[in-house]
């Protein structure tokens, strides 16, 4: 399961003093735990007479919701990184950089952004989609599809271009 590979990786981490890579996975691993906390309270809502064993069984984080945390953090430093470009904080790009570089490992392998496209040309022809207003719907089928495989600004960019063009 990917929870316990990264906690390994944290261990490792720790043994080669790698501050960097144990600071970033332990950064996910709370964002996992605050996932499953977010879960867990949820789950107590529905299900009150639910024990606490229960609970926390119910609350793991399945590999799919994980790599949603990874994506997510991504996106978070992506967002740093564009920022700290436009403030000319390079040091500070540059550890964005690595640390997503980092993260990047427990995501499927990407697809390109050719594979992208011809995924989307797919779906837009299989919805019969024809104007801007339909992108929602075109973008509900892909993500079944490419979940996690891609970045969903990309996709959303492939989109926005086909839906345009007709």
């Amino acid at each position: 399961m990917l929870k316990e590979e990264i906690q390994n990786e944290i261990t490792q981490a720790m043994k080669d003093g790698n501050n960097l890579v144990c600071s970033t996975l332990r950064m996910l691993s709370a964002s996992i735990v605050f996932k499953e906390k977010e879960k867990r309270f949820k789950i107590s809502k529905l299900k009150p007479d639910l024990s606490e064993e229960g609970l926390i069984r119910e609350s793991q984080l399945q590999d799919e919701d994980i790599i949603e945390v990874v994506s997510s953090e991504i996106k978070k430093r992506k967002d740093s990184v564009t920022a700290y470009e436009e403030g000319n904080r390079q040091e500070l790009v540059d550890k964005e950089k690595k640390e997503i570089e980092i993260l990047q490992k427990y995501l499927p392998k990407q697809i390109s952004e050719d594979e992208v496209r011809k995924i989307v040309t797919e779906a837009v022809a299989k919805i019969g989609a024809k104007e801007i207003k339909d992108m929602g719907r075109v973008m509900k089928d892909l993500n079944l599809k490419i979940k996690g495989r891609a970045d969903n600004s990309l996709v959303s960019k492939i989109v926005k271009e086909l839906l345009e063009k007709k």
